[in-house]
C-alpha cells in the first residue's frame, strides 16, 4: 500500500479539531461533526430503535436480506460518540458482510461511569438473544472499536459468568482494553500516535472509571479469564497507544484456549479500518474481517 496513503491519513489526524483529553460536552460535539460530515450512501437505512430498554440504531443496506447480526459497540473512551458515529464504519462491514448492524448507545461517563455501559451491553444482548431467529447466538457476532472493543469483551466475560449462550464471534478494532494505562505502548508509541497522547487517555480513564479499580476485568479486560469466549479477531495499527492493549488481549485469551488471531498493521492510526476508502490497508483489514465473519457467523442458524 502507498507511503502516501499513510502519510495523508496521519496528517488528517494530526490536524483534527478533537482534543481528547478536553471539556467532555465540548469535545462530544467535535467528534460528532467529525465523523458524521461525510455523508452516507444513499443505500445505508438507519433506523433508530430499542433493546432491551437501550436506545440503538439499527443499520442495514437496502435490498440486502441480512444474513446474521452484529451487535456493535462505538468508540469514544467511553465519553465520546454514539451509534451514529460509527455508522460509516458500520455500514461498511453490514455492506461488505451482508448482515445487519444494531449499534448500541450505551450510556457515557462522566455521566454515567462504570458499570453502566456495561449493564447497558447487557441488556441488548439479553434481549437480542430473545429475538425470534436473529436471537439464533449462531448467527450473531459482537463487534466493537476501541473503548467499544472493550466493552464488548468485558460483554462476553460477563454473559459467560451468568451462563448465557456465547455469540458465533467476536471482532475488536484497535481495543481500549487496560485501563490502568500499564501497556508498554503507551510510552513506545507517543511518538507515532497522531491521535492521542497519555494524558489525555488518562482523563478519560478516570471518567470512565469512577471510583472503580481499573484492574477490574470488567473494565480492563487485559486482566480478566477469557476462557469460554467466541473466535475472536483483534485488529490494530502500529502507529497507536493502544498497541500493547491489542497484543496482551491476544495473548490472554490464547493463554485461555480462546481461537485468536491477532492483525498488525504497520505504520497506521487507531481505527484505520474507518478510512477504507483512502486508505489500501483499511480495505485489506475490513475483506479480512468480511472472511472471518462469513466463516464464524452461520447463515439460518445452524
Amino acid at each position: 500500500m502507498s507511503k502516501e496513503q499513510r502519510e495523508a491519513l496521519d496528517t488528517l489526524f494530526r490536524n483534527g479539531p478533537l482534543d481528547v483529553g478536553g471539556d467532555p460536552a465540548r469535545q462530544r460535539e467535535v467528534f460528532t461533526r467529525m465523523l458524521t460530515s461525510r455523508p452516507l450512501p444513499e443505500d445505508v437505512v438507519l433506523t433508530p430503535a430499542r433493546l432491551g430498554e437501550v436506545p440503538v440504531l439499527e443499520i442495514g443496506i437496502d435490498g440486502v436480506t441480512p444474513e446474521g447480526t452484529l451487535l456493535w459497540f462505538h468508540g469514544g473512551f467511553y465519553v465520546f460518540g454514539s451509534a451514529r458515529t460509527s455508522a460509516g464504519l458500520a455500514s461498511d462491514v453490514a455492506r461488505r458482510t451482508r448482515m445487519k448492524v444494531i449499534s448500541v448507545d450505551y450510556r457515557l461517563a462522566p455521566e454515567y461511569p462504570f458499570p453502566a455501559a456495561l449493564d447497558d451491553a447487557l441488556a441488548a444482548y439479553r434481549a437480542l438473544l430473545g429475538e425470534t431467529g436473529s436471537g439464533n447466538p449462531a448467527r450473531i457476532a459482537v463487534v466493537g472499536e476501541s473503548a467499544g472493543a472493550g466493552l464488548a469483551t468485558a460483554l462476553l466475560v460477563r454473559a459467560r459468568e451468568l451462563s448465557l449462550p456465547m455469540p458465533a464471534a467476536g471482532v475488536l478494532f484497535s481495543p481500549y482494553a487496560d485501563l490502568t494505562l500499564g501497556g508498554a505502548s503507551m510510552t513506545t508509541k507517543t511518538a507515532v500516535d497522531p491521535s492521542f497522547t497519555p494524558d489525555a487517555v488518562a482523563v478519560r480513564a478516570k471518567d470512565y472509571m469512577g471510583v472503580a479499580d481499573p484492574a477490574d476485568p470488567l473494565i480492563s479486560p487485559v486482566f480478566a479469564n477469557l476462557r469460554g469466549l467466541p473466535a475472536l479477531l483483534i485488529q490494530a495499527g502500529s502507529n497507536e497507544l493502544l498497541l500493547d492493549d491489542a497484543v496482551r488481549l491476544t495473548a490472554r485469551a490464547a493463554a485461555d484456549d480462546v481461537p485468536v488471531t491477532l492483525e498488525v498493521t504497520p505504520g497506521v492510526p487507531h481505527l484505520f479500518q474507518a478510512f477504507a476508502a483512502m486508505l489500501g490497508e483499511g480495505d485489506a483489514a475490513l475483506r479480512q474481517v468480511t472472511k472471518f465473519l462469513h466463516a464464524a457467523v452461520t447463515p439460518g442458524g445452524s
